[in-house]
């Protein structure tokens, strides 16, 4: 009897597991705009349309990575309590901005236009955001972390040559900086974001 309830369960999962493949960046990007382009246009609430980008969000993009990153050298002094504070406050920060950026958006239309391999961990997906009648066309590129093919992850946009992820280091730096390089103002300035 045990055994049969056991090989049920195994039967269950097994048609429910699909076979990992190596991902083209490229395709994952598609997947991305076509799944954010559905959500974007449908007649959901403003919040379940959050849910739905920040779902998105949080399986194809390294957000850990990416809130490494932009801490820059004062990663190195963070204690154990102060990094898992700055990877949680960070998670919500990165959501809140991506959703709260994507959601005006009615149907974006973004074309992809080449992609190049830059080395075994990296690869830039071109794309270009058509022109609309209230806004230019806009050159996105894509920086996929591709170091496990089976499951690439997007680490940076350059949108028009400025890269998103630099100048958010840029921006955390500076309020370390200005604060007698306290990582505590960063903190609460993260804070500050996400509840307003």
């Amino acid at each position: 009897m045990f055994k049969t309830k056991i090989n049920s369960i195994i039967f269950l999962i097994s048609i429910f597991i699909i076979p990992l493949e190596a991902k083209e960046p490229s395709k994952l990007i598609a997947e991305i705009v076509n799944e954010a382009s559905i959500i974007l246009s449908s007649s959901d609430p403003v919040e379940s349309k959050i849910i739905k980008l920040n779902n998105i969000a949080e399986t194809n993009v390294d957000i850990h990575g990416i809130g490494m990153y932009t801490l820059g050298k004062y990663r190195k002094s963070l204690n154990e309590d102060q990094k898992i504070k700055y990877k949680k406050l960070f998670k919500s920060y990165f959501l809140k901005s991506f959703s709260s950026r994507l959601v005006d958006y009615s149907d974006p239309k973004i074309t992809i236009i080449s992609e190049k391999k830059l080395s075994e961990k990296y690869t830039i997906v071109n794309t270009v955001l058509e022109e609309t009648a209230k806004n230019p066309e806009i050159k996105i590129d894509w920086r996929i972390y591709t170091k496990n093919a089976e499951r690439p992850l997007i680490r940076d946009l350059i949108v028009e040559g400025l890269s998103l992820a630099r100048t958010q280091k840029e921006e955390f730096k500076s309020i370390i900086q200005n604060n007698d390089g306290d990582i505590n103002s960063l903190f609460k300035s993260l804070e500050e974001f996400i509840i307003k």
